[in-house]
This record gives structure tokens, C-alpha cells and sequence, in this order.
């Protein structure tokens, strides 16, 4: 029998056949576009978000969930798996307030309906491929203290990096400064992004070309990753082809045990825009 239950916001940007074949709970961000409102992967698909975003002129915002959001979830898994445990993982705190609606909710519930609620200091699949590796753990009826072993290991083990295809929506949303960006576009320069210890974006370094970007990612990889088996995830706005050449690529160089590729939903979309990949990296259980 299962005894923890895994929540996640749709940030994790997990597939949604591993969305039920793992029984992972995935509550909603918002995407507004104008005086219009989407909950991320229940509204708006991907593929509509990204055609809405490429033929309008409106900046499109995000919002988080709200406590009560969080709170009805927990309490509808605490009714239909009363004797299971609810960890809950989510978007770094340093890029959204999705964190701290779900303690908040968690705190509200108190003994009733005990939740651990987890920053994973992370965005796009690369809460995913934790949240995975996780719950397949918890499918397997793993107990609270395993998972929460294995996820401390999934959180000191798991990289990501980010290839921005143009810096217009970083500057549109006041990541970088309009200079940067128009010189960055005339240099055909192509950062690759990352998050640091505390979950915040920063500059991992700056490449001419994705080719360029995803060879030094490779070098990267190799020193942190060795010979180790791997769990790698590509996620990709609207840039699937790209995606699953670099899979390839990576395939050559590491022991990969399980690959997704996946979209960008509209809430990591908003800020990064199309044609951006994101390499998420973990090591699997010895």
C-alpha cells in the first residue's frame, strides 16, 4: 500500500502520462494575458500558450496558487488515503510565491492533516525529474523517511541549465536590461542560465550559438557527472526537434537510464520565451 502521496505545482512541468501513471498531484499557476486568465496546463496547452504569446502584443503575467488551492488538495488526498503521508514540492521560492501558499496551507491544516511542504530551490522539469525519481519511489510504497532520504540525495544531486533562444522575454520581464538584450541579439550571444544554491537565476556563462552552449553544458556535465547513471529531462518551448537532437547528443556522452523530453509550460514560458531548452540532470539510485 502507498503510504506518502507527492504534490507539485505545474511548474514541474512533468508529461502528463507521468502525471498518472505515478499518481503525482500537480496544482496550478495562473497565466494572464490582458483581462484573460489560464490555469497553466488545464486551460492553456503549450502549444496554445506560445501561439497566444507570438501574436500579441501583451506581456502576459503569472500568478501562484492560492493557499486555499493548496489546502483543498491536501485535504481531498488526506480523505481518500487517510493513512498516507503528503510531501509537497515546489517552484524555488526566490522566483514565485508558490511556496509559500502551500505552507501557508500546510500550517492552516496543522496535525489534521500533516503536509511537508518542500522548496525545491528549481524550476521547469527540473523539479520534474525530483519529483519523478520520488514518486516512483512512493508507487513502490516507500515510507516517509525513505523518500525524504532520497530527497535530500535528489536535491544535493540534481543541475540545471537553461539556453534562452532569444533574451526578449527576459528583458520584457525585467531579468536583464533592454542594453543586454539588444547587444546579446546583435552578438548572437546565447546565455546559458542556471540556478544557484538558493534557487536563484543567474549567468552560468555566455556562448556564441546553441551549438557552442549545449557542448559547454556537456563539459559541464561530465565533470559533475562522471560515468554515473542518469536521469535526464529536456524540456523545450515549441522546440521539440532541437530537443530530442540534443538527447541524442547527450547519449553519447552519458549513461542515461531514463530520458524525458518535455514542453515549457506557460508559466516558465512567460519569462523565457520560445525556442528555449532546459537540460535537467539527477543521478539514480545505486
Amino acid at each position: 500500500m502507498k503510504t506518502v502521496k507527492i504534490v507539485t505545482d505545474s511548474t514541474a512541468d512533468i508529461p502528463l502520462y507521468l502525471q498518472k501513471e505515478l499518481d503525482i498531484s500537480v496544482v496550478p499557476l495562473t497565466v494572464h494575458f490582458g483581462e484573460d486568465s489560464y490555469e497553466d496546463g488545464v486551460d492553456l496547452t503549450s502549444g496554445e500558450f506560445y501561439e497566444k504569446l507570438t501574436s500579441t502584443q501583451d506581456i502576459p503575467t503569472t500568478s501562484q496558487p492560492t493557499p486555499h488551492q493548496f489546502e483543498t488538495v491536501y485535504r481531498r488526498l488526506h480523505e481518500e488515503y487517510n493513512q498516507s503521508d503528503i510531501i509537497s514540492i515546489h517552484l524555488s521560492s526566490k522566483l514565485s510565491g508558490t511556496f509559500q501558499s502551500s505552507y501557508i496551507a500546510s500550517q492552516t491544516l496543522g496535525d489534521e492533516v500533516p503536509v511537508t511542504v518542500v522548496d525545491s530551490k528549481r524550476a521547469s522539469y527540473a523539479i520534474g525529474v525530483i519529483i519523478v525519481e520520488l514518486a516512483t519511489l512512493a508507487q513502490a510504497g516507500a515510507s516517509k523517511k525513505v523518500c525524504m532520504d532520497r530527497l535530500s540525495e535528489l536535491l544535493e544531486d540534481t543541475n540545471v541549465y537553461f539556453m534562452v533562444d532569444t533574451l526578449e522575454y527576459l528583458e520584457k520581464n525585467g531579468r536583464i536590461g533592454k542594453a543586454s538584450a539588444i547587444l546579446g541579439s546583435l552578438l548572437k550571444i546565447k546565455p546559458i542560465l542556471s540556478l544557484n544554491p538558493e534557487g536563484e537565476v543567474y549567468p552560468f556563462e555566455k556562448v556564441r550559438g546553441k551549438k557552442k552552449a549545449v557542448q559547454r553544458i556537456i563539459q559541464e556535465l561530465t565533470d559533475k557527472y562522471g560515468d554515473a547513471d542518469l536521469h535526464i529531462g529536456i524540456s523545450h518551448a515549441e522546440a521539440k526537434d532541437e530537443a530530442i537532437e540534443v538527447m541524442k547528443q547527450l547519449h553519447e556522452h552519458f549513461s542515461i537510464k531514463k530520458e524525458v523530453i518535455t514542453d515549457i509550460g506557460p508559466v516558465i514560458g512567460t519569462h523565457v520565451g520560445p525556442g528555449t531548452l532546459s537540460i535537467a540532470v539527477t543521478k539514480m539510485k545505486s
